[in-house]
């Protein structure tokens, strides 16, 4: 595993979470958007970046008081610092967003790092701040406390679940408007592949349904003549 090309990771950019769901349902991976987290503000360009996890635990008083943060070994801490260039962090918060994941200080740092997005199933504090960073942001809502009321930071780069999806590190996340959707590393060319080819269909679909037509035998192509059309359309391009 060579991990996340230019190429693919350019064409992943130009594709919509939607039809990347539709193209991994059909090779059978049914559980691979993640639920109940959405952009801190929509209309940023598409987010696509191989994963790099930090796991959050319950809390407990002894092992987090506030001079935790203190200790240059802090897993939160050391997740800002190493998170690769090009590389999403995803945060399992135990789709927990009373206690924040992260605040502006941290985000801005990840994204001054080269990051290509931050993601939790948590939330954030300081959210209107993170909003208005050029910065892919997803979370479940604000949150106002520290992380350190609910939450401790444990794990970095293992596996972990981000709004009931499991997430291995270098699996690719593709978000933008509608969601986030996680690619599994071993697939993810050939994912893209298909998807620009689906993309590339449905666009004709679009501009054929605006001229009137049916679709009726033009989506999903059940009529000879639509696949024939299709390829006629291509040859525009």
């Amino acid at each position: 595993m060579n991990g996340l090309s230019i190429t693919t990771r350019e064409k992943l950019k130009t594709i919509s979470t939607p039809t990347i769901a539709s193209c991994l349902y059909k090779k059978g991976f049914k559980n691979q958007a993640i639920q109940d987290v959405r952009p801190l503000k929509s209309g940023k360009p598409t987010m696509v970046g191989e994963a790099f996890t930090l796991r959050y635990i319950p809390a407990r008083e002894d092992r987090n008081p506030m001079n935790i943060f203190r200790h240059a070994d802090h897993p939160q801490r050391v997740a800002i610092e190493t998170c690769p260039q090009g590389s999403v962090l995803v945060i399992d918060s135990r789709k927990d967003p009373r206690a924040a994941s992260a605040g502006d200080i941290l985000v801005t740092r990840l994204m001054v790092r080269g990051a290509a997005g931050i993601v939790t199933d948590g939330g954030f504090r300081d959210s209107a701040s993170i909003a208005n960073l050029n910065f892919p942001a997803y979370h479940n809502r604000p949150s106002a406390p520290t992380n350190l009321t609910l939450h401790e930071a444990l794990d970095i780069n293992v596996p972990i679940g981000c709004g009931d999806v499991a997430v291995f590190p270098g699996d690719v996340l593709v978000g933008d408007d509608d969601g986030i959707m996680v690619i599994p590393a071993h697939i993810v060319d050939e994912v893209a592949d298909e998807c620009i080819e689906m993309t590339r269909f449905e666009n004709f679909v679009l501009e054929k349904v605006a001229e009137g037509q049916t679709i009726i035998g033009l989506y999903p192509p059940t009529h000879d003549q639509t696949l024939l059309d299709y390829e006629e359309w291509k040859k525009k391009f």
